[in-house]
């Protein structure tokens, strides 16, 4: 039986591959980040392994979650607590089939549509964006904004991670609009200190903790 995602509302950071991941994952946890996903494009399978373990240990220290991004291999060969697919990876259906219920799936959603499909086809969570506009990843449609958070949130029963040009201001808007957690890139990764990035971020969208 798989764990369930952090209480609510939580922060979600993800690896940046300009630094490293598994400095930047104890950072952003020392910071109070409830979950860590594990996101690289261009690195071997090797390497997202020995980084996926560290993080892994780090984050069963730090009593968070660890995701992979798009690997369901190497999330179930690590003991990774979930995966998270885009829409080009393996469907939700199949990934679960194969992970045999060990793990917790997100599906990545860029509209109000795809969302609901994915919950159909059992994701556990939506990564639902870009909300806002973003630098950290190529986009190729323009930003979904507060509103299309709200209608997902009024009509999806599993909870909205929001993803996109999310930053210390509009953080507790997205909560405010339904989003049961915030994930972010450049917002730690990219921060003067990701460890104080990451603190007030937690606090922002989760004051009374």
């Amino acid at each position: 039986m798989v764990t369930k995602l952090p209480r609510i509302p939580f922060l979600c950071v993800i690896t940046d591959e300009s630094i490293s991941a598994v400095s930047l994952a104890e950072e952003a946890l020392r910071g109070g980040a409830a979950m860590i996903q594990l996101r690289h494009k261009t690195a071997s399978g090797m390497e997202l392994f020995a980084w996926a373990q560290e993080i892994r240990k780090l984050c069963r220290k730090y009593g968070a979650l660890f995701f992979v991004n798009d690997r369901l291999d190497i999330a179930m060969a690590c003991g990774a607590d979930g995966v998270h697919l885009g829409q080009e990876d393996i469907p939700a259906r199949a990934a679960r089939k194969i992970a045999g219920g060990k793990l917790l799936i997100g599906i990545s959603a860029t509209s109000v549509d795809e969302a609901l499909k994915a919950q159909e086809e059992g994701a556990d969570y939506i990564g639902l964006g870009h909300i806002f506009p973003t630098m950290s990843k190529e986009k190729h449609h323009p930003p979904l904004g507060v509103e299309a958070l709200a209608a997902a949130a009024s009509l999806l029963s599993v909870p909205i991670v929001a993803i996109g040009g999310i930053t210390l201001e509009n953080a507790p808007v997205l909560v405010a609009a339904g989003a049961t957690g915030i994930a972010v890139i450049s917002a730690v990764s990219r921060a003067p200190s990701p460890h104080e990035a990451a603190r007030d971020l937690a606090k922002a969208i989760n004051p009374d903790s």
